[in-house]
This record gives C-alpha cells, sequence and structure tokens, in this order.
C-alpha cells in the first residue's frame, strides 16, 4: 500500500477547494438588505412586459433579462457531474455539437458512497469553478431525491436511501458551487422516486414519510447549504403539479424553511398560468421544441394580459422577479465574479479522489484482492463496460469530458509491460438483449487461459440521442425493467467463474443489481458505479492494491426485487394515476432491519484490505443530546480509512419506529497500527420522530439504544441511554 500516494492525491483535492474558496473570499459581501433595496430600485423602473420577461426561459437555458437596464440574462447549466456548454443557447439531446471538454465527476451516487462531507466541498468547487469559466450562473443540481426503487433510472445521480446520509453531502457539494460565486440547484422537489410515468403520478404519502424521510435532504441544502435554486419535480403530489404546490413550495419551502431564492420548474414542467403564478413558481424553464415559443410560455404573454385586466395583481410578479434577482446578486451579476478554470489537473485529482473513496469492495473471501502484481502474469479481461465511455450517456447529466479513462485503460496502465491483458465483450449491450453464445465461448476460452478473470459488467447508461432509452438501464425519462443482469450477463459470469475460479467481477451502475444466482461462487465483487474521468486509474489502483477502498454503500442491496420495500408494503410504479408510498418510511434499511429481511449486502456495508477495532466506546447524554466517543484503531499492516456510523433505536415509542436509524457518522483515516478518538454529537433531532396524528416533531423521554457499527448488520459496540 502506497500511503504516500493516498494522502497526496486527497491533500491536492482539499487543496484545490481551499485555494478555489480563497477567490470568492476576496469579494466584497453584500448584506441582504442591500441588496434588496437596490432589487426594488431595479423593479421600479421596470415595466409589467420587462418583468414577465424574466419569469420564463429565453433559451434552452437562460431565463429573460432586460437590456435596458442591463439586466443579463440568467444562463444555466447540466448537469450535477459536470459542467456543459451548448453551442448557440438551444437544447442538443444528440450532444453532437456540444462544445465541451470538461471534468466528468463520478456520478452522484459514488459521491454518497465516500461519506465524506469534504468530498462533497472539493466536488462542488470543481463545478463552482468550471461554471465559472465556461460562462455559467447555474448549475442543476445537485440531485438529491431519495433511493426508494431500486429501478429508478436516475438513482446514479442521486445519492442515498438515508436521509440523514443525504443531508450532510448535499450541504458540502451545495457550499462549494456557491462559494465559486454559481447558484447551485437543488432537485427535483419533491418525491421525483421514479422516471417511469414522472409526468403524470400523483404521489401519496403520509405527513410523517414527508418529514422523516423525503424532506430532511432539502430542507438541509435549504437551512444549512443556503441553495440559491430549487427545481420543482415533474410529478404531482397529492393531487397538485410540485413546481406549483401551494404546500411544498409557498407554505413549506418559501415560509417554514425561509428559502429566499429561485424556485425554477423542470423543463416543461408547468401546466397552469393561474396555479403557477398563486402556488409558488417563480421561474418556468423549458425548450422550444415543440414549436411553443417562449413568449407563449404559460409564464408569458398570458400574465401580461391577465395584469392588465386586473385578475391578477402586478405585485405577485414582483415577488417572482425579486427573487430572480436575489440570485443574480448572489451570483454576482452585477460586479465582479472571480475567474473559473476548466479542466484543470486539480479538477481531474479531485475527480480521482471521489472515485478513489467511493468505489466498494462488496466481497472479497480469501484476500483475493489486492492483486499481487509480481504473482500474476495474465489477466483475462471480460464485459463490454470495461471498454465502454459512460460520460456522455444517462440523459441530462450527459458530459462531454477532456478524457475518461476506461477499466481497460487503468488496468493496461498499472500493469505495464509484466502483465499480458487479454479482452473480450463477453456481451453486447442491446435493451432486449440475450446471452450471446459466441462471445461467451470466447471469454471463457480466455479466462481458461488467464491467472486472473476480471468481469466488468452491470448496468449501462445509454448514449444521450433521441434514441437512448434503446439500450439504457441508467438514464432520465426511464427506469429498468426489473433488477436482473440485462445482457445475458448471468450466463457470462456463471461460465467465466467455471473456467476460472480467481474471477473478480467488477459492477458499473446506479444501484442494485440481482447477483443471486452467482453471488456465492465468486471470490470478489467491486462496485464502481459510474466513477468519472478518472475512474479506470481509481478501478486499477484498487485491484492492485495502490488504493485501500474505504466506499460504503450508501443504499441497501436487495437479494431479489420482490424484497425491496416499495414492493413489499407500497407501491411502484403506481397505476395510471397514483402512486402509494405504503411502505412509507420503512425505506432502505429501515425496512429490511425493522421486518428481519436479509440483504445481498447491508446499508453503508464496504470492505477494505486492512481491519479496523472498535473499543472504549462511551455515550453521555446530555439536555435531550448525546456524547458519543469511541477509539478506532487500524489493527492491519495497511492505510485505510473507516466510516464509524452511529445508529439511533427508540426502545419506547407511542407510534411505530424503524429498528435503527443513521444519526451520525465519521470518516477516519488511519495508518497501520494507528488509533483515533472519535467523538460524535447527537442532536436533538437524532431522537425525535414525526408524530403525524399531533403535526409535529416530539422527542419521547426515556431509553434509547445507541449503536455503533461498520453497516447498519455490522454493529460493533452498543450502549443503552435514557434521554430525558
Amino acid at each position: 500500500m502506497k500511503h504516500s500516494i493516498f494522502k497526496l492525491v486527497s491533500s491536492l483535492a482539499i487543496l484545490f477547494a481551499i485555494t478555489s474558496n480563497c477567490k470568492i473570499m476576496g469579494q466584497t459581501s453584500q448584506t441582504d438588505a442591500a441588496i434588496y433595496k437596490k432589487i426594488d430600485e431595479q423593479i421600479k423602473q421596470m415595466t409589467l412586459e420587462e418583468k414577465v420577461g424574466m419569469i420564463h426561459a429565453s433559451s434552452s437555458f437562460t431565463s429573460g433579462g432586460v437590456k435596458r437596464l442591463n439586466i443579463p440574462e440568467l444562463t444555466m447549466s447540466d448537469g450535477p457531474h459536470g459542467v456543459r456548454i451548448e453551442q448557440g443557447r438551444h437544447w442538443d439531446a444528440g450532444n453532437v455539437h456540444v462544445n465541451d471538454s470538461g471534468t466528468y465527476l463520478p456520478t452522484g451516487v459514488c459521491l454518497a458512497s465516500t461519506w465524506n462531507p469534504k468530498l462533497g466541498y472539493a466536488y462542488g468547487s470543481v463545478l463552482g469553478s468550471e461554471a465559472n469559466a465556461r460562462g455559467k450562473d447555474v448549475i442543476l443540481g445537485p440531485g438529491i431525491n431519495i433511493i426508494r426503487t431500486p429501478l429508478n433510472g436516475r438513482n446514479f445521480e442521486y445519492q442515498s436511501e438515508d436521509p440523514f446520509l443525504v443531508s450532510k453531502m448535499v450541504v458540502g457539494y451545495i457550499r462549494g458551487v456557491q462559494d465559486q460565486g454559481i447558484a447551485a440547484c437543488a432537485k427535483h422537489y419533491l418525491a421525483n422516486n421514479q422516471e417511469t410515468k414522472r409526468g403524470s403520478i400523483n404521489v401519496l404519502m403520509s405527513e410523517r414519510a414527508l418529514r422523516e424521510i423525503y424532506l430532511p435532504g432539502f430542507k438541509a441544502a435549504v437551512t444549512e447549504g443556503g441553495v440559491y435554486a430549487v427545481m420543482g419535480a415533474y410529478n404531482k403530489f397529492r393531487g397538485e403539479w410540485c413546481t406549483e404546490n401551494d404546500y411544498l413550495v409557498n407554505k413549506i419551502l418559501k415560509k417554514e424553511l425561509g428559502f429566499k431564492g429561485v424556485l425554477m420548474s423542470d423543463w416543461g414542467a408547468v401546466h397552469n398560468t393561474m396555479e403557477a403564478l398563486w402556488y409558488g413558481t417563480d421561474l418556468e424553464m423549458g425548450t422550444d421544441l415543440g414549436g411553443v415559443k417562449y413568449n407563449k410560455f404559460f409564464l408569458g404573454d398570458t400574465v401580461i394580459t391577465l395584469v392588465k385586466k386586473g385578475i391578477v395583481d402586478e405585485r405577485l410578479i414582483d415577488e417572482k422577479v425579486k427573487r430572480i434577482l436575489y440570485v443574480m446578486y448572489k451570483t454576482h451579476k452585477f460586479d465582479k465574479r472571480p475567474v473559473g478554470s476548466f479542466s484543470t489537473k486539480e479538477h481531474f485529482a479531485t475527480a480521482k479522489k471521489v472515485a478513489d473513496e467511493g468505489i466498494v469492495l462488496l466481497k472479497n473471501n480469501n484476500n483475493i484482492l489486492p492483486l499481487n502484481k509480481n504473482g500474476i502474469k495474465s489477466i483475462a479481461l471480460i464485459g463490454v463496460n470495461a471498454a465502454r465511455l459512460q460520460s456522455e450517456g444517462g440523459g441530462s447529466s450527459q458530459v462531454r469530458t477532456k478524457y475518461e479513462i476506461t477499466p481497460q485503460e487503468g488496468l493496461n496502465r498499472i500493469s505495464g509491460s509484466s502483465i499480458t491483458i487479454s479482452y473480450s465483450p463477453g456481451y453486447e449491450i442491446m435493451r432486449n438483449g440475450t446471452a450471446n453464445k459466441q462471445l461467451i465461448e470466447a471469454a471463457v476460452e480466455a479466462a481458461k487461459k488467464a491467472d486472473v478473470a476480471i468481469v466488468v459488467g452491470g448496468w449501462a447508461h445509454g448514449y444521450n440521442n433521441y434514441a437512448w432509452r434503446d439500450n439504457a438501464y441508467d438514464a432520465e425519462g426511464i427506469d429498468k425493467p426489473n433488477m436482473d443482469m440485462p445482457f445475458g450477463q448471468n450466463e457470462l459470469i456463471e461460465a467465466v467463474v467455471k473456467a476460472n475460479p480467481k474471477t473478480i467481477v467488477v459492477l458499473m451502475g446506479g444501484g442494485p443489481i440481482d447477483v443471486s444466482g452467482w453471488v456465492d461462487n465468486i471470490p470478489a465483487i467491486v462496485q464502481a458505479w459510474y466513477p468519472g474521468s478518472e475512474g479506470g486509474n481509481a478501478l486499477a489502483e484498487i485491484l492492485f492494491g495502490q488504493i485501500n477502498p474505504s466506499g460504503k454503500l450508501p443504499m441497501t442491496f436487495p437479494k431479489h426485487l420482490s424484497e425491496n420495500p416499495a414492493y413489499a408494503l407500497g407501491q411502484y410504479p403506481g397505476d395510471s394515476v397514483n402512486v402509494l408510498y405504503n411502505d412509507d418510511i420503512f425505506v432502505g434499511y429501515r425496512y429490511f432491519d425493522t421486518y428481519k429481511v436479509e440483504p445481498q449486502f447491508a446499508f453503508g456495508h464496504g470492505l477494505s484490505y486492512t481491519k479496523f477495532s472498535y473499543s472504549n466506546m462511551n455515550v453521555v447524554p446530555g439536555n435531550q443530546s448525546a456524547t458519543v466517543t469511541l477509539t478506532v484503531t487500524n489493527t492491519g499492516k495497511v492505510a485505510g480509512a473507516e466510516v464509524v456510523q452511529v445508529y439511533v433505536k427508540d426502545d419506547v415509542s407511542t407510534l411505530k419506529r424503524p429498528e435503527k436509524e443513521l444519526k451520525g457518522f465519521e470518516k477516519v483515516f488511519l495508518k497501520p497500527g494507528e488509533s483515533k478518538k472519535v467523538t460524535i454529537a447527537l442532536g436533538k433531532d437524532a431522537f425525535q420522530y414525526y408524530n403525524d396524528i399531533k403535526g409535529q416533531w416530539v422527542l419521547e423521554p426515556g431509553k434509547f439504544t445507541i449503536m455503533v457499527g461498520s453497516s447498519s448488520r455490522d454493529i460493533r459496540a452498543t450502549k443503552g441511554i435514557e434521554i430525558r
């Protein structure tokens, strides 16, 4: 293990975040009071037509400005994993004319798998800096919807099934972006937990599920991250479209949470002028691909007519313009913004560091990993995903990157001339593809001749053109048909491991896949997600032990789809109108642990090439709070990082609560033999739950059990306490 390399890459990523932050800190800050005074003066000078021109799109990625008053357009950019620049100002669904060569960051689920909020900040700093360099004002990310079902096509963009983990990761991302003078845009508000029927379904959930599971990430984005923009979802929530939803937008987001920024629609998500005006939409975004001109949007010329007829008070329009101008001031549209940078070594170092810490070692029987470079002479590399570029797939999150290192390239680079690597595709990527016997036979022959076989498979993005859904299993606008491995990969893996017992499986993709047919026969499994521009290098270094894996699953991997709570208790994808969230608060591990269902791989699970011991756990109760302390020791021979996870169980409660809930965590980096004392504070919110009978958060005094572990199913120490 090369501990110095591990520390160097980490230092580069953190150094970049710090130095980038210094650029924006040099700007003259204005108080909100001073900003609003200027805004009021600007609005007084604007005509009604100019105001209305600002509350709808002026092109696919801009909202209108007022040239007469030197108010510029607000320019936005997809996406959450890398900055794009469109050629011209219009949406290019084929990504053919995108003039872009940016940094492709690992996808959101990989970032969450690092369990490292500091990397969230570094990640956001890259996006903010590159947006600056490309003349953008708003990054359309982060995506933070809860991963409710394994089939959601956008799980790769999102982060976790757990609201606490989402909340901790989203704050760093947002601050990293916005410290560069760019607005982050948290999306999709709210309950966009599936792509199937996303434009028509009505989500019905309890108030408790809303408050405990689906809202916390957005709350943290606003109250802790200070996010400048929020994007409304396509779906309905309790009968009203999310983008024009009085309860979600006016009452919760703006009034209760104190959101000062812009609630923008997802593209084409506005359905009614009056409802959009009254129920919280500040900015209607969309394209004119369907022939509807921008001034004919719901918040276009119709609004002018309604105001002139006295049906709508002009002050309602002023409020929306005020919010848009507020974001403009916060993003330095009227003064000097710091200079950004694009595709720098530091940016790619951050992408590498996220991949290093986000890739998860799921299984490692008999320590087959890491591979000994001096102990093997040949590798049979098998699977289309070993050689496939992932950056330009997935829908609106595609990135035209300067470079992307595939697993094949990474392994070739690390092996040099000392190891012979043969490549066999093994399967074909086709939406309804089945096993290709000739390709399997060729892969088997290669595996027989090699010391080690590495199968790189899993899910696949479709390329982002008008037919991306033809071969996409991780993409916007479409969900997976099931959790089964596509393209005949089960047959491939079973045949390869039979030919060579030293077979390692690497899974690419945005979430769980059914591996039950062969998991017991494979000695090592690695979850690589979509690991970004440097992903192939990160994966190769992990496989050969130059990097010690430290990623932890941000979601539960069920053995079978039927065991997922959305199926076992609730509805997915719902009927033609409604989706009932009868799984309620029992999402992910909350269901598996409470109802004693054995997962394939547990929430928080992730192996290392070293071992960690937990000792001296103590919990000191406070005033509706507690402080957890313990010592973590690296008892192995290589440097590594452990994620200490703190779960809380309410021993007795009026309403049913989960068996355990994540309420704290810390990632600890340790040299061989090194020990560190870890202190994790649990506030009042760690012991509360939402009582939807009373309509409020409650903390019921009594006994609680504090559990500390390496995953939700690997609890190392427990202690009972009493909270008064």
